[in-house]
């Protein structure tokens, strides 16, 4: 039997063959014409996706260069920041604040839970000079309440005014209604490989003015990613360093896509793809109930991808394996400690109904193996598809 390589992991995502197209055939070098009018457009695009007046960046990194450089340009040796963690990239705020010799104050949460809204209350003080968190914690498939923390950093009488929200919302944006500018979310960061379609290698992100001040008197060191530094470029359609010309072309593609995913709109597009990873994420979570799996992060559940806690005596590494061999299709599986406990199966991007039917019904063939139990062949693939018909 054939076996398509097929990706179901929360990044890389499956690629957009017009992007890949771009890609190919790009060739400009950046320091011309063609490609400064490719990166104006470009830099316009993810402003309108992300849905934000604030100045947007677009760096050639993964999307941890960007999380790094939201310390760095914000902070200052021995400043107080607060991390909210419930997973293993909210311990990557922690680990890039320590390293830029940030004081770090945290509220943390079990994995597959998001963290109590009363606690990061009581952790908010005047001294505390930024907060970061994730929107969608991918290592476990939780959705944290972006819009509620971002409420309390802004109005909690024990902040002050120049507290600042810095957001991971690499698996967020493009899977989870975000809205940056009313909440007042300081700074958001998104990465290509993600909901965009393309592969790793560009890490984008919108900056509030409040943010840019802090850049003046930040005192961290900075060179590479010295994010005033390609604000100055961005202005004259051009990039501090060399980038990713053709990882550009691929995005600017796939911005396109979305415009026409919203008949010529990009923000309705920008819709209608977190609409389509709500529901792709919906009929997974049916599907992974209906075989008497549990859910890994049943209370808070993210769009993005859905964590499966793996069967009673079996490791979720032989899961995976099963799912490579037999059918070609690449899930994740959980990462450092919770590697054999769970696995994941992503909703990002270039993701449908199809793909989800297909990897359920994979799914069902999996878990009867593994687990020598009889499994009702069917029972994943109808439960999404009445959830399916439901909001059709």
């Amino acid at each position: 039997m054939i076996k398509k390589n097929r990706l179901f992991t929360p990044g890389p995502t499956p690629l957009l063959p017009a992007a890949q197209t771009a890609m190919a055939s790009y060739g400009a070098h950046h320091r011309t014409a063609d490609f400064r009018a490719l990166f104006a457009r470009v830099l316009a695009d993810v402003k309108e996706f992300i849905g934000t007046k604030n100045d947007v960046l677009v760096l050639s990194s993964s999307g941890t260069g960007f999380m790094e450089a939201s310390v760095s340009n914000l902070t200052s040796p021995g400043d107080r920041v607060l991390v909210l963690t419930a997973g293993k990239f909210g311990e990557r705020w922690a680990s890039l604040a320590k390293a830029f010799g940030c004081s770090v104050e945290t509220v943390t949460a079990p994995y597959g839970e998001t963290f109590s809204l009363e606690e990061v209350r009581r952790k908010l003080s005047p001294t505390i000079r930024c907060v970061y968190m994730q929107a969608t914690e991918s290592s476990t498939g939780v959705r944290h309440d972006v819009e509620r923390i971002a409420e309390l950093v802004r109005t909690s009488s024990d902040t002050r005014p120049d507290t600042l929200l810095v957001v991971d919302a690499i698996t967020g944006l493009g899977t989870t209604r975000l809205d940056v500018d009313d909440w007042g979310v300081d700074v958001i960061i998104g990465g290509s490989q993600k909901a965009l379609m393309i592969p790793p290698g560009l890490a984008y992100g919108a900056i509030g003015e409040r943010a840019w001040q802090r850049m003046e008197t930040a005192k961290s060191p900075r060179y590479y990613f010295d994010l005033r530094k390609e604000r100055k470029s961005a202005a004259k359609a051009e990039t501090a360093y060399t980038p990713a010309t053709s990882l550009f072309a691929g995005l600017a593609a796939a911005l396109d896509y979305v415009r026409q995913m919203g008949d010529g709109n990009l923000a309705a597009g920008r819709d209608a793809l977190i609409a389509n990873a709500e529901l792709c994420a919906a009929m997974t979570r049916a599907g992974v109930e209906a075989l008497g799996l549990k859910l890994f992060a049943p209370s808070s559940p993210a769009a993005a991808l859905t964590a499966v806690a793996a069967p009673a005596g079996v490791d979720s590494t032989a899961i995976c394996k099963r799912f490579r061999d037999q059918f070609g299709a690449v899930v994740a599986n959980g990462q450092a400690e919770m590697k054999g406990q769970l696995f994941r199966i992503a909703h990002i991007g270039y993701y449908d109904y199809l793909d989800t039917v297909g990897v359920l019904a994979a799914l069902e063939h999996v878990i009867a193996e593994a687990t020598g139990r009889p499994v009702e062949f069917g029972c994943a693939v109808r439960a999404a598809q009445q959830v399916y018909a439901k909001v059709r």
